[in-house]
């Protein structure tokens, strides 16, 4: 998206017409134009010239918004952007207005009403009065000149906008006046006594109108800029966190230069206190840094050499020196940055009603004005009196009330997350996010830590640090990822590392090694049971870690057992909690994982998840995800690489724990920190910015609709068009302030959460039963069996009953459509279960072999296996299963048995057979 900076525009019609003019340029995809930020994002290929003379002849101007110097960052370049050029200027225009007309009011009303004292040349002088009232009218009037050059020329151009309404209703006001005056000076040539001209000037006259009908609104616009500008805060506030220096190594000496010149691999040195200038690696020292500034959490992290550190983030404690891997326009910071910058120049669905209403507001209010003083005349009515109520219908009606309701509101919701660690790429993924009925989640890495770590620890006859002590012995030289969870646990006890001997990897068994003059082996049950005797207690205890979805690890020594450590990816502290969140705001949450059944649902139980879906690649992980669209709308969430095809298949992609890789291109949504608990936070943030859009607009739509009648005199109250004038000016303002109560919203509480909707049933299609078919189905247990069956069945499209029964193995099909065999198979397979006997020719070429396969160890393993058999031609699909030393193919032609033990043995693991 390439950004420019529009200048010109006052209203939501001027919005309107620069993207009806960008949009109508060759080339140009979509535009979107923010009154907010006065800036416009447009796509597709169209030259920036092109774009900017297509602006410029709607009559406004344009300039590309990273048009800077080679010297000047990209940051400054933002924040030079974002800064508040408009107040200051309003602020002088304001001032200088109720200047003069406060004199303006003083003679007009305070002479009149009051009796006040004027100068004894103008005591019951009318003519007198009333060219001072002019003189001071027009003076106000071009201090405000801006109002008329920009009403007339929107006008000329056909576009009016809300400036066009302020320039007429005062102009007319003045013009009336003016003619009132010329009148009075007819009449005092013609021979008129004095007193014939007090009709005249005390009921005919508008000066103040025309000069307190500008200044009126110069207070709301400049109330409504400084409101706007409280809305960038955030955004300011993140742009104020960039270093201007670096402390960098040059010839061994450091030397202090601006962040500019520091280039990728430049070694930079910061002192306690600092803020680190740019992204980097440690190379020299540890310390902890603060990196509350990115991702909202206060808590310092210990950091160390090699380990990231990202510019913005503090330098607590010690001194380091880094590695420059990220400068410029590439860090953390500024991709946060333009990530914010970008979804303010996006448009959210629900700000096109407002700009279509905005878009022909204006000509319609023009017509309604003219209705309104034509309509009176009509009545009978004054032609004094059917003009003062055109001018308030003029004057009172506020299109930038509805053409802000939902940028401000977008802008606060944004920064808001932004200062949480919560980043939305646009506008829409902010709105979207709250309507989410189904939040997919990726087990590894999301739900859990997504690396392995030691949970049970069960000695047998010696004590526990003892078992651990000669594990570590053991395992301190395997690579394998449950031997470095043993190998961590051991050095947080701090316990000391044992010498071992003649230490010999046993493939697809477990490890051996002299210590102590004692030889130690360790692994699997099934390889320890055969060298020592494990009692039925102690099995027992394995078979129930085994069902939690931990792998257990046995340990002997010369033949006598000495325990077992059980190993597990281990669920996140925050998960279950975070799940029991977004079940209370009334979503549907789904586990995908590519593991076996039985881990998957031990894991999928104890985090609490609605659904689990084992046994899922990531190329499969999109097809879940088409399929739970059909049911409402999907978020996805995952590690953004890995899970790219899910993360684009969904309605939202939330990429969690993104920490410094922020330019995910898959995903609508990135968290900064690993907490799943950000997802309920995002979902609870964008459900506060669309209820605080919907207020705005009905304020917006309210005002206008209550007023517009009021102005036009359809009630018994009889407004003045300065009344208007104020109203309209208080209208934005309102709108503004509104906005700004999001930042108080607490996004982390949970306390008022509630469902938008039912929860997600799975869709039935209605119709006349066409087919009965009769599905063989191996696998079902109970009646949750068959439910999970009827469930998956009944989301294929054309199926309209299901009925299953585990105890003749069967189930029941009512169809409204022709459905092909093969697509009621895959749908039972995905549940878990299998059809046994198929009626189809696709059977015949569909054939499934079970592999025995040993040294299999953990989920790890099983991953390992099942990438190694499908990428063999031929096989669809694979399922390894660690537990019961299988392996089972599905094969779409014959394979030879040869080939597919090749490509097992090949990742060291041995194949005892093949069924």
């Amino acid at each position: 998206m390439e950004q420019y900076i529009v200048t010109g525009m006052s209203c939501a019609a001027c919005q309107a017409r620069v993207e009806k003019a960008v949009s109508q340029v060759p080339g140009v995809n979509s535009c979107s134009v923010s009154l907010l930020t006065n800036s416009m994002g447009v796509e597709g290929d169209a030259s920036s010239s092109d774009i900017i003379r297509a602006v410029e002849q709607a009559g406004y101007g344009a300039s590309l918004k990273n048009a800077t110097s080679k010297n000047t960052s990209t940051l400054a370049a933002e924040e030079e952007a974002l800064k508040d050029r408009e107040t200051p200027k309003l602020k002088k225009r304001l001032l200088l207005s109720v200047g003069f007309l406060i004199v303006l009011m003083y003679v007009s009303m305070g002479h009149n009403m009051l009796n006040l004292p004027v100068p004894s040349f103008l005591e019951h002088n009318h003519l007198g009065l009333t060219l001072v009232q002019m003189i001071l009218a027009l003076t106000v009037m071009i201090i405000n000149g801006k109002f008329f050059t920009s009403g007339f020329s929107s006008l000329a151009h056909g576009s009016p906008n809300m400036d066009t309404l302020v320039a007429l209703g005062s102009a007319v006001s003045f013009l009336w006046s003016l003619v009132v005056f010329f009148q009075m000076t007819v009449m005092i040539t013609g021979g008129s006594p004095n007193m014939d001209l007090m009709p005249l000037y005390h009921n005919e006259l508008y000066f103040e109108s025309a000069a307190m009908i500008p200044a009126l609104i110069t207070v709301g616009k400049m109330l409504e800029a400084m409101s706007k500008g409280r809305t960038t805060d955030a955004l300011k506030g993140l742009m104020k966190l960039a270093p201007k220096t670096a402390v960098v190594i040059r010839d061994g000496a450091e030397v202090e230069v601006g962040i500019e010149e520091v280039a990728k691999g430049d070694l930079f040195a910061v002192r306690p206190g600092e803020s680190i200038p740019v992204d980097g690696v440690i190379r020299e020292g540890a310390t902890s840094v603060n990196e509350s500034a990115l991702t909202g959490e206060s808590i310092p992290v210990d950091k160390t050499v090699g380990d990231t550190v990202s510019a913005a983030t503090i330098n607590e404690s010690g001194y380091i020196r880094c590695e420059a891997t990220r400068v410029g326009e590439d860090t953390t910071l500024s991709q946060i940055i333009r990530m914010v910058s970008d979804a303010a120049a996006t448009k959210a669905p629900i700000a096109r009603i407002a700009d279509k209403v905005s878009g022909v507001f204006v000509p319609a209010v023009i017509v309604i004005a003219l209705i309104t003083a034509i309509g009176w005349l009509l009545a009978g009515q004054s032609f004094s009196f059917a003009l003062a109520r055109g001018i308030s219908v003029l004057v009172i009606s506020c299109p930038c009330a509805l053409g802000l309701a939902t940028p401000v509101a977008i802008m606060v919701g944004n920064g808001m997350g932004a200062k949480n660690g919560i980043l939305f790429k646009t506008s829409e993924s902010l709105e979207q996010a709250g309507k989410v009925q189904i939040v997919a989640l990726d087990k590894t890495g999301t739900i859990t830590e997504g690396t392995p770590k030691v949970t049970d620890i069960l000695p047998n006859g010696i004590d526990a640090k003892r078992l651990l002590e000669l594990a570590y012995a053991l395992e301190a030289k395997s690579e394998h990822p449950l031997a470095r969870a043993i190998t961590q646990r051991a050095q947080e006890e701090g316990l000391s590392l044992q010498e071992s001997e003649d230490f010999i990897t046993l493939p697809g068994n477990g490890l051996q090694a002299t210590i102590n003059r004692q030889i130690v082996h360790g692994g699997k049950a099934a390889f320890i049971s055969g060298i020592c005797t494990v009692t039925p207690e102690l099995q027992k205890q394995i078979e129930q870690l085994s069902d939690e979805g931990k792998t257990p690890l046995l340990f002997e020594a010369d033949g006598t057992l000495l325990g077992v450590i059980a190993v597990a990816d281990v669920i996140r502290p925050d998960s279950a909690e975070a799940i029991s969140q977004l079940q209370k705001m009334g979503i549907e949450v789904v586990m995908l994982t590519g593991d076996n059944q039985r881990t998957a649902e031990a894991i999928g139980k104890t985090a609490g998840v609605d659904e689990v879906i084992a046994g899922v690649l990531p190329d499969g992980k999109e097809a879940v995800i088409r399929k739970l669209k059909e049911r409402g709308i999907t978020a996805m969430t995952g590690d953004g690489i890995n899970d790219a095809p899910a993360l684009t298949r969904a309605d939202i992609g939330i990429a969690i724990g993104a920490g410094t890789d922020v330019a995910i291109d898959s995903a609508d949504i990135v968290l900064m920190n690993s907490r799943l608990k950000d997802v309920a936070a995002a979902i609870r943030l964008s459900r506060a910015t669309l209820r605080n859009i919907h207020e705005n607009l009905f304020w917006a739509f309210f005002y206008n609709v209550i007023c517009i009648p009021l102005a036009a005199g359809l009630f018994p109250w009889k407004m003045n068009p300065m009344v208007g004038a104020a109203a309209m000016s208080l209208s934005s303002f309102t709108v503004c302030m509104n906005a700004l109560r999001l930042n108080l919203f607490d996004l982390h509480n949970a306390a008022g959460d509630r469902p938008l909707r039912k929860r997600v049933l799975p869709k039935q299609e209605s119709g006349e039963t066409i087919e009965t078919v009769v599905l063989p189905v191996t696998g079902m247990m109970c009646e949750h069996c068959e439910a999970r069956v009827q469930k998956a069945l009944l989301e294929v499209e054309g199926v309209k009953e299901a009925k299953a029964n585990h105890n003749k193995g069967e189930v029941v099909l009512k169809t409204i459509q022709k459905i092909e065999p093969s697509v009621l198979e895959q749908a039972v397979r995905d549940a878990g279960y299998e059809v046994t006997k198929q009626q189809i020719k696709e059977e015949e070429t569909t054939m499934k072999k079970t592999l025995q396969v040993e040294g299999m160890m953990c989920e790890h393993c099983e991953a390992t296996v099942k990438k190694a058999l499908e990428a063999i031609d031929g096989v669809e699909s694979a399922v390894a299963d660690h537990n019961a030393n299988t392996a089972t193919v599905t094969l779409s032609k014959d394979v030879d048995n040869a080939v597919l033990k090749a490509a097992v043995e090949a990742k060291d693991y041995k194949v005892g057979g093949i069924n």
